[in-house]
């Protein structure tokens, strides 16, 4: 049995599903999935709304879902509220998946879906450091992909059979990552975060750029890019002023190469965080 078809047959055993849904290409081909198997009228969305959601991505879930036919529920979350989150200690995902998919529950206990599924894959599971994981778990919550062992390229290859909108999307962690440990996460900080990276982009629209992140290290900033893009964007003093002008001021900025989970490595001892 093909990738996709194991996929379907799987979320067909799951009764009337809902999925978490950032909008990435994980959680998109979840939902797809759950569509095939079980049918539009059984099948929802559950998004969570927070200053840590860019508005761009909010309003693609939303189009996404409407693609689909599905209902999409568009929850507040309120994160911030929690310490835990707020303080942005190393399992600050903990605290955020914990808060979301509680709300999670209270929506599918409401409209009567029985099962409440998350994007997490193989290679999600396999890299470690991933706090977020156990809170899904301990609230029950199924993970198809990662039952399957599809692991991101697997994933990817799913979405460009479907032809998913999402399919080449880049992956998009909440911008609370962006945000290094131990510097308290504020609604402005968000802010200002996703002010400079849509600016980023914006001036390098010409190199094609994938990746883009800009790094709130407290002090300072770090620009990460694709490594094409690198050496232009460290020459670009427009690109600097930009990021500054997005709420930082006179700080420094540096430009890097894009490496995901980048900000585990400035802990003090990065793989005594794995598996947390």
């Amino acid at each position: 049995m093909l990738p996709p078809d194991r996929l379907v047959h799987e979320l067909a055993g799951y009764g009337r599903t809902l999925v978490a849904f950032s909008g990435g290409v994980d959680s998109s081909v979840v939902l797809a999935a759950a569509v095939r198997a079980l049918g539009a009228a059984d099948v929802a969305a559950v998004t969570a709304v927070s200053p840590s959601l860019p508005a761009s991505e909010q309003s693609l879930t939303s189009e996404f879902c409407a693609d689909l036919g599905v209902k999409h529920h568009l929850v507040e979350t309120r994160e911030l509220d929690v310490a835990g989150y707020r303080d942005n200690g190393p399992t600050r995902c903990y605290f955020c998946k914990s808060t979301l998919l509680d709300t999670a529950r209270g929506v599918a206990a409401e409209h009567g879906y029985t099962a409440i599924t998350t994007g997490t894959n193989a290679s999600d599971v396999a890299a470690g450091f991933r706090p977020g994981i156990r809170a899904a778990a301990e609230r029950g919550a199924r993970t198809p992909l990662a039952d399957l062992g599809l692991d991101k390229e697997a994933v990817r290859a799913i979405a460009r059979g479907w032809d998913l909108s999402t399919a080449e999307k880049p992956a998009a962690a909440c911008l609370s990552s962006r945000i290094a440990y131990g510097v308290t996460i504020t609604p402005q900080r968000l802010a200002r975060v996703e002010r400079a990276e849509a600016a980023a982009r914006r001036l390098l629209a010409a190199h094609h750029v994938h990746n883009v992140r800009v790094r709130d290290l407290g002090e300072s900033v770090r620009l990460e890019v694709d490594d094409h893009a690198v050496v232009p964007a460290r020459s670009d003093a427009s690109l600097r002023e930009a990021i500054r002008s997005a709420g930082f001021g006179a700080v420094d900025v540096t430009v890097e190469a894009f490496r995901s989970g980048s900000m585990n490595a400035l802990l003090e001892n990065p793989d005594s965080w794995r598996n947390a």
